[in-house]
C-alpha cells in the first residue's frame, strides 16, 4: 500500500465514521428529547476527555513506570532525541515499565506531556538497532498525533452506547405502551456502535501501518530492524509464562501499542515452526506464509494488522 492511499484510506474510515455518527445523531434528537440527550452527550464527552488528560498518570501507576535518566541509559536517550529530531517533534520523556512482556507505547496528553515507554522485557528481548526501529513507531504515533485521533473517534461509540442503555432505561419507567419503542431505539444504537466500533478497529490498524512507516523512513534499515524486531516479539510475548495474566491489564490501552499482546498467541503460530532460524530467514519465512480465512476474521477485530501482511507492508518501504 503505497503512502498515499494509506493515507486516502485512514481519511476516508475518519470520514465514514464522523458521518455515520451524524447521522445517528439526527435520527436520536427526532425521536428523544434534546435536552436531556445533550446533557448526557456533554457528560460523556467531558468523562472521557478528563480520562485523557490523567490518564499518563494512570498508566504511569498501573505499569509501574518510571522516567529513565539519561546517565542510566545514555544510548537509549541519544536514540530518542535523535529520532525526535528526525521526526521534527519535541522530544518525549523515555519511561521504563516494568512489565516482562517486550513492548512499547505511545501516550500523553496537554497536562502531563508526550511519554514514550519501553518495557524492561523490550529491552532484554531486542538489540538496540531494533529498539530503535520501535521507538521510531512510537514516535511516528506522537507526530501523527495517533493519541488524539483515537481518543476522538472511540467517544462516538461511547456516545451512541451511553444513549443506547439510556433510552432503554427510561423506557422500563414508562407505560408498556409508551416504552417499546424506545427499548428498540436503543437496542439499534447499541448494535450501531458496535459496527462503528469496526470502522475505529480499521483506522486503528490504518495507523499502525503508517507508523510502521514513519519508523521505516528515519531509521537507517528500518522496515528490516522493524521486521526482525515485531517478529521477535511476538514469538517472546507468546511463550513468557502467565502472559494471559499480564495482557489483561493491557487491554485497555493496546492501540498504540508496538504489538498487540492478545494476538500474541495467534500471530505467533505464523512463525513457531520457524525459531530455528536466523532472524533473516525467520522474517522471509513470515513474509512466504499465505493467510487463510481465519487469518483474515481475527484480524477484522483486532487493533492491530495481521504480521504477515504486516511485515509485508514493512518490506515495500525498503
Amino acid at each position: 500500500m503505497s503512502i498515499w492511499k494509506l493515507r486516502l484510506s485512514m481519511f476516508g474510515t475518519l470520514a465514514i465514521i464522523i458521518s455515520l455518527s451524524t447521522l445517528v445523531f439526527t435520527v436520536i434528537l427526532m425521536f428523544a428529547g434534546a435536552l436531556d440527550l445533550l446533557t448526557l452527550g456533554v457528560l460523556v464527552v467531558a468523562f472521557n476527555i478528563g480520562q485523557w488528560l490523567i490518564s499518563p498518570y494512570l498508566i504511569n501507576a498501573i505499569y509501574r513506570a518510571r522516567e529513565i535518566p539519561e546517565n542510566e541509559n545514555p544510548k537509549l536517550h541519544e536514540i530518542v532525541e535523535d529520532l525526535s529530531r528526525k521526526s521534527k517533534i519535541k522530544k518525549p520523556k523515555l519511561m521504563l515499565a516494568q512489565i516482562p512482556i517486550p513492548n512499547a507505547f505511545a501516550y500523553g496528553s496537554p497536562i502531563a506531556g508526550k511519554y514514550v515507554a519501553v518495557t524492561s522485557g523490550l529491552l532484554k528481548t531486542l538489540d538496540y538497532g531494533e529498539v530503535e526501529a520501535v521507538i521510531g513507531h512510537e514516535l511516528g504515533h506522537l507526530k501523527h498525533r495517533d493519541v488524539q485521533v483515537m481518543m476522538f473517534v472511540s467517544l462516538l461509540p461511547a456516545l451512541l452506547t451511553y444513549i443506547g442503555y439510556s433510552l432503554m432505561l427510561s423506557s422500563m419507567y414508562r407505560r408498556r405502551d409508551e416504552g417499546g419503542g424506545g427499548a428498540l431505539l436503543g437496542i439499534v444504537f447499541i448494535l450501531f456502535s458496535w459496527v462503528l466500533n469496526m470502522f475505529i478497529l480499521y483506522l486503528s490498524r490504518l495507523r499502525e501501518y503508517y507508523a510502521d512507516r514513519h519508523s521505516a523512513a528515519i531509521v537507517d534499515n528500518g522496515s528490516q530492524k522493524l521486521s526482525v524486531g515485531l517478529a521477535k516479539i511476538v514469538n517472546t510475548t507468546r511463550n513468557i509464562r502467565g502472559t494471559k495474566k499480564e495482557t489483561q491489564s493491557l487491554s485497555s490501552f493496546k492501540a498504540l501499542f508496538i504489538a498487540d499482546p492478545d494476538r500474541a498467541e495467534t500471530d505467533a503460530m505464523a512463525i513457531s515452526s520457524m525459531m530455528g532460524h536466523s532472524d533473516q530467514r525467520l522474517v522471509q519465512e513470515i513474509l512466504s506464509r499465505k493467510l487463510t480465512t481465519m487469518d483474515r476474521i481475527i484480524e477484522v477485530f483486532s487493533t492491530h494488522p495481521n504480521i504477515v501482511k504486516r511485515l509485508k507492508a514493512l518490506q515495500e518501504t525498503s
